[in-house]
């Protein structure tokens, strides 16, 4: 059984160990289960497919909620851990279990909290939005995900990151006429009508948005071209796949209404094919304040789309923090600063204590 009382970069290590890729979180999930509800006295605990939500109910005057996925992208023969001086490698160091640990050791050690304290461990973070665990848990156990404070414990590198930026994808199509390349003046390139779009992007100047002393950077990118028929083919089709990462301050309509204007009367067609909100720092709430105080007053902004947008939907504060680096999540190396698991295991035990 993991040892929840265990210094957490042992306990990191532990949850490396076990394989946990996406759609497969059966087994990290019975393990947390069984530790939390041994371990854990004051919890309630529950299971909702590979998915261990845990909470007390002690009458506190607010709630704190932390979240982590137990997933992690496929294994690149990094499992299991190993460590190498102040650093522990595997496949999930940073990208979170690392993360993960700090909360589970909290919930087993901390035994007079401040608030009421959730735990919300859920898979299927890693793929498709539609397969996310909290997803899941929002449509089926909305009460659980109810708190002043939603703490998410993505990879930060020891630092608070407020609110996430929204994404946006369209796919931008061009058409024209196929004909023979020796012959190319009976055709009308489609792909060649990409150029005055490539000419938009390569133009375009990104906002930097300040909120609530965060600087939020957003960026229109092309991610993916297609096009083409054969090497002796003038092609009748051609299509670019464009993201804009924007500011919290934005909604998804007002998003693609800019992107929109951004690539006004060119002769494309454009369709919206992916949409996620932004989450506004919320930095104001009591709670969150308390959390920046009690780290020093160390905050930023997150560039990345995460689940904080899922809690900010429902009028709760939420921010990112964890100790894993994002820059070095899902890679091969991927790892994480030890030193930096058991700082954030004690600015949190400070948070959740604090009178």
């Amino acid at each position: 059984m993991l040892d929840l009382t265990a210094d957490p970069v042992a306990l990191t290590a532990a949850l490396i160990d076990i394989p946990s890729v996406s759609r497969g979180e059966a087994r990290i999930a019975d393990e947390v289960e069984a530790a939390l509800r041994k371990q854990a006295p004051g919890y309630e605990v529950i299971r909702n497919g590979n998915a261990v939500l845990a909470r007390t109910a002690f009458g506190k005057p607010t709630r704190v909620l932390l979240a982590g996925h137990l997933d992690t992208v496929p294994i690149a023969d990094n499992v299991p851990s190993w460590r190498d001086g102040d650093r522990l490698f595997g496949c999930g160091t940073s990208d979170m279990k690392s993360g993960d640990a700090v909360f589970l050791h909290l919930a087993a050690t901390v035994t007079d909290p401040a608030h009421d304290v959730t735990l919300v461990f859920y898979d299927c973070e890693e793929i498709e939005s539609s397969a996310n665990g909290l997803g899941r848990i929002e449509r089926e156990l909305p009460d659980w995900l109810r708190a002043d404070l939603a703490i998410l414990g993505e990879p930060t590198d020891g630092h608070i990151e407020a609110g996430c930026q929204g994404t946006l994808r369209v796919l931008i199509s061009t058409t024209g006429t196929r004909a023979h390349s020796a012959r190319s003046w009976l055709g009308d390139n489609a792909i060649h009508k990409l150029a005055a779009v490539l000419d938009r992007l390569a133009g375009y100047r990104p906002r930097q948005v300040d909120i609530d002393g965060c600087t939020y950077r957003e960026g229109l990118s092309a991610v993916c071209v297609d096009g083409g028929v054969a090497g002796n083919v003038i092609p009748d089709a051609a299509s670019l796949t464009v993201n804009f990462r924007f500011a919290p301050d934005r909604s998804p309509s007002d998003a693609l209404a800019h992107v929109k204007a951004v690539f006004d009367g060119l002769d494309i067609d454009l369709r919206q094919t992916d949409v996620a909100a932004g989450a506004l720092p919320g930095l104001r709430n009591p709670a969150a304040a308390a959390l920046i105080d009690a780290a020093g007053g160390s905050v930023r902004a997150k560039y990345g789309w995460t689940d904080v947008s899922r809690f900010a939907a429902r009028g709760v504060a939420a921010v990112n923090y964890g100790p894993g680096d994002p820059n070095l999540a899902h890679r091969r190396d991927e790892s994480v600063d030890v030193g930096r698991i058991a700082q954030a295991t004690e600015i949190l035990r400070n948070y959740l204590t604090m009178r």
